[in-house]
């Protein structure tokens, strides 16, 4: 490789190197500033601190842009109208796979609290039909229930025996982890509090309620379930056909992977078939 070409690679490389950079580096600058000025995502917080994941946006954003120049530049690809494109690509999802993973790690969180909602409801009627107050009640019961419900009941518990009101307490917790069965629990336990109605009455009749929306969600899941196999089958079916044909024909195929029009081509099935999985999700997705 003579000194021209080494130039050459030099001159891209720092290009794209500091075009990534000067991208990264604004969307890491706006996302502080959106986040001073919020209080922030309280599922979030309670895996990685704001500023932590700003910067960890940032450095896989870097990474993958950067990197992904430089396997370009060592395969000898100088088109700025490929290597530029997948250079932006690569770094916007670096910016992205943290905040999805942690988004996927509150709501595998939340899902495991709603799992529990249902034992947790019929504990306090459990307790309260036993001679129990409702603090004690939740006390007894937060000794019985795993993580993450169990913390959740504790810090409810702590906020009480600190002088807050436990119906106040208790919407923290539901402003913490939103679900509809403990939007209605909550909502129920203060309103019965206040208008000194019969908790233990109102506890069965919640255990009930809940139970039944439970199996009619199981019952809902099982009949859509066809539609969701199908969109997740029809969405791999254009990778599964590609594949098929460059195996086939690999002549065919190449100037799908090797030329502007191809990779246009390429986008284009993609973001076609990403909306047809997004709508048809839409479709068999029915909220209770």
């Amino acid at each position: 490789m003579d000194i021209k070409n080494l130039l050459n690679y030099a001159l891209v490389f720092g290009a794209v190197t500091l075009g990534v950079f000067l991208v990264v580096s604004t969307l890491y600058k706006v996302s502080m500033e959106r986040q001073e000025n919020k209080s922030g995502d309280e599922g979030l917080k309670h895996f990685v601190t704001m500023s932590r994941l700003v910067t960890l946006r940032f450095f896989w954003a870097l990474l993958l842009g950067v990197g992904l120049a430089v396997i370009l530049i060592l395969a000898g690809v100088l088109n700025p109208f490929i290597y530029l494109p997948l250079g932006g690509a690569a770094a916007f999802f670096g910016w992205m796979v943290p905040l999805v993973y942690f988004r996927w790690k509150v709501a595998r969180r939340k899902e495991l609290f709603e799992e529990r909602i249902l034992d947790f409801t019929m504990g306090l009627a459990s307790g309260m039909r036993s001679g129990l107050g409702l603090p004690q009640a939740l006390e007894a019961t937060s000794r019985r229930m795993g993580d993450p419900m169990q913390e959740e009941l504790q810090t409810v518990l702590r906020e009480y025996r600190f002088g807050m009101e436990l119906g106040d307490a208790l919407q923290r917790l539901n402003d913490r982890m939103p679900s509809e069965d403990m939007n209605l629990l909550v909502t129920t336990i203060k309103l019965t509090s206040k208008t000194g109605g019969s908790l233990v009455e109102v506890m069965d009749k919640m255990v009930e309620m809940i139970r039944s929306r439970r199996e009619f969600q199981e019952r809902l899941k099982n009949m859509t379930a066809q539609g969701r196999f199908e969109a997740i089958a029809m969405s791999l079916a254009p990778v599964a056909a590609f594949i098929l044909l460059y195996i086939i024909d690999p002549a065919l195929m190449r100037p799908m992977l090797t030329t502007r029009m191809g990779w246009c081509g390429i986008g284009l099935v993609v973001i076609m078939v990403s909306c047809g999985y997004y709508f048809i999700k839409k479709i068999v997705t029915i909220e209770v």
